[in-house]
């Protein structure tokens, strides 16, 4: 891993360099190019990072000239080139090429709001040693992740929960409601996280601790026109089509190779015609396969490459490939996960650090900015057929998923129909997703849900909402709900950023470049789901640039072998985490429901989505006890 930490007195001492240090530790697995400390009075800061731009004076973080401001910084600030000569033109003096110093002088000229002018994914902190204030802050789109907390009179911030665990005041509990938010939405919503008295900020914010006192304050979210002006069709293919070269431009910036993923879908081939077209060559890439043909896309990668040229490598899964790395997931993911696709993910990122490689663009964003996932269509599906939503064309948007097509018209409408209350409810597209989710809380032990009782998750998602939330359009209110939590909360932090800096890898993403983020809020919802075409300006951008059957293929979401892959593998750490007596002591879960299901699944596999998040769940739940509350997975090994 790489990434910062730090601290500060809140009673004027400092954490102690031994304690940064370790922090610090905690923060690096393979290969780091820099690590430091440096400390400023009652505050002590620290990083681990990859080489990628001109680091000068990486190995510390970086001190402005005379002392007085002090920063350190994970992640990128593309549009530090340009930023940079603006500085130089109000008389900024810039001694490298360091996007951290651009950083530091942008702070000094702008202050909290330079975060506005960055175009990137970051999490930094800077310690202004004259007023005694710490500002942290995090990228828009929550790329970059950051968790604080209080212990024995310090403010600790780190990228890390583990690095913030090697603080010998800092408790490690389970926070039941973070639990209960993960088993409802797959993630919890900042600023709660699975681990009480620790708090992750939220994207978009910044945070300042002045006085004792922490404040938070948003300085940009996602929105969508409730009435986009009318533009015609083609001219805003090709804007978005310019958007989205510019994107990829910015983030081919690097002193090293640049590779890219290529999953053989719409998205990820897209990005790479582009990185192709902007970098001037087409880029090495690196796929997945899966040797179950009920996940495979190799025929449509091995055509994407074909197309594009690109020098192509495929790494080859299976379910004992999952099962195998499942606790090293855990382990960097920091959270009880309910699917297993991390796990292929962290494979490949280890294959693409062992290529020699420390940066892949990838097309992961867009499903999210540009419509492109099956709920969305669901749900206009849902709103048009209200009660009794057709069965048949429930069964067309969902192919891949085998239960769903031997089910009865009865069970689908039981599952899919709305509700009385349901049309008005804020969260009408997420419903069925929620509602399935949320019935894994009946695994929950007589503890966890006497913890519990009373408390529903959505009040909290709805105490988040932006006051302009109900003026928005239907697909942009399911878009919202997607950016805010299960993007920044699932898809980039334990499916991107923690599998890939596991290996020193980061991921950079052309579709989450804010601009690309606002063109896409001002679209008309049809530009975006054009009846049941998903994507649909997308792929008239595309136009030219992917093979047409790429273009033309149904959606096909990422997934990986589930349960299947922790059954008949002898695996040691399985059998000892569903043992009866393990559930009983982690206290968690209910012994006999958790022991049933994991029975029905040796017994004879388990076929539904329900009851394979409900396993992935129970074991990960089990893993993040064991390696955090156990102390086996924080450095203390």
């Amino acid at each position: 891993m790489c990434g910062i930490c730090g601290g500060v007195g809140l009673e004027g001492e400092a954490p102690t360099r031994a304690v940064i240090e370790s922090m610090t530790r905690a923060l690096r697995h393979r290969g780091p190019d820099a690590s430091g400390f440096a400390a400023s009075g009652p505050a002590a800061l620290g990083h681990a990072r990859l080489s990628i731009l001109d680091h000068a004076g990486g190995g510390q973080p970086m001190a402005s000239d005379d002392g007085g401001l002090l920063v350190t910084f994970n992640g990128e600030i593309f549009n530090h080139v340009e930023l940079a000569a603006d500085l130089v033109a109000r008389g900024h003096v810039l001694r490298t090429r360091s996007d951290t110093e651009v950083l530091l002088r942008a702070y000094q000229e702008y202050g909290d709001e330079c975060v506005s002018r960055f175009n990137g994914q970051w999490a930094f902190a800077i310690w202004d040693a004259r007023r005694r204030r710490l500002l942290l802050s995090r990228d828009r789109l929550g790329v970059c992740p950051l968790y604080y907390t209080r212990a024995a009179g310090h403010f600790l911030f780190a990228s890390e929960v583990k690095a913030l665990f090697r603080h010998p005041a800092v408790e490690r509990r389970l926070d039941p409601f973070g639990l209960a938010q993960i088993f409802t939405f797959w993630a919890a919503l900042p600023p709660r996280t699975v681990f009480e008295g620790v708090d992750e900020l939220p994207p978009g914010h910044s945070l300042v601790l002045e006085n004792g006192r922490a404040t938070t304050r948003a300085y940009w979210r996602p929105a969508f026109d409730p009435d986009p002006a009318p533009e015609p069709e083609d001219v805003q293919a090709e804007r978005l089509r310019e958007l989205l070269l510019d994107a990829s431009r910015l983030r081919l910036r690097a002193d090293v190779p640049v590779a890219a993923y290529l999953s053989g879908g719409l998205d990820s081939t897209l990005t790479t015609a582009l990185a192709a077209r902007a970098g001037g060559a087409p880029p090495a890439t690196f796929s997945l396969a899966f040797r179950d043909p009920e996940y495979d896309e190799s025929a449509f990668q091995a055509e994407a490459s074909a197309f594009l040229g690109t020098p192509h490598e495929t790494l080859t899964c299976d379910a004992a490939d999952v099962g195998a790395c499942f606790p090293d997931v855990i382990r960097h993911a920091e959270r009880p996960i309910l699917r297993t696709a991390p796990a292929p993910l962290y494979l490949l990122a280890r294959l693409v650090r062992e290529r020699g490689f420390k940066v892949a663009i990838t097309g992961e964003g867009a499903d999210e900015v540009m419509a492109g996932y099956d709920l969305f269509r669901e749900a206009k599906l849902r709103r048009a057929g209200a009660a009794s939503p057709r069965a048949a064309l429930l069964r067309r948007l969902y192919p891949y998923q085998s239960h769903l097509q031997t089910a009865s018209a009865a069970q689908l409408n039981w599952f899919f129909a709305a509700r009385e209350g349901d049309g008005d409810n804020p969260f009408f597209s997420h419903l069925p997703r929620w509602r399935m989710t949320a019935g894994l809380h009946l695994f929950f032990s007589a503890g966890t849900r006497a913890a519990l009782a009373g408390y529903d998750p959505a009040d909290d998602f709805r105490a988040m909402l932006p006051a302009e939330f109900g003026r928005w359009p239907e697909l942009g209110r399911a878009q919202y709900l997607e950016m805010a939590c299960l993007l920044p909360g699932y898809i980039l932090s334990a499916q991107g950023d923690r599998m890939a800096m596991a290996h020193a890898v980061e991921g950079r993403f052309p579709f989450l470049d804010h601009r690309v983020v606002e063109f896409a809020g001002r679209l008309s919802p049809h530009r975006k789901l054009h009846g049941m075409r998903e994507k649909h300006l997308l792929k008239r951008a595309a136009a030219g640039l992917v093979p047409p059957s790429i273009i033309r293929r149904p959606k096909q979401p990422y997934r990986a072998p589930e349960a299947a892959s922790f059954l008949g593998g002898g695996l040691e750490y399985v059998e000892g985490l569903l043992a009866p007596d393990r559930i009983r002591a982690d206290g968690v879960f209910d012994p006999a429901a958790a022991g049933a299901l994991v029975a029905k699944a040796r017994a004879s596999g388990l076929a539904s989505v329900r009851d394979n998040m409900a396993f992935v769940g129970l074991l990960s739940t089990g893993l993040v006890v064991d390696r955090f509350l156990n102390r086996r997975g924080c450095g203390d090994e």
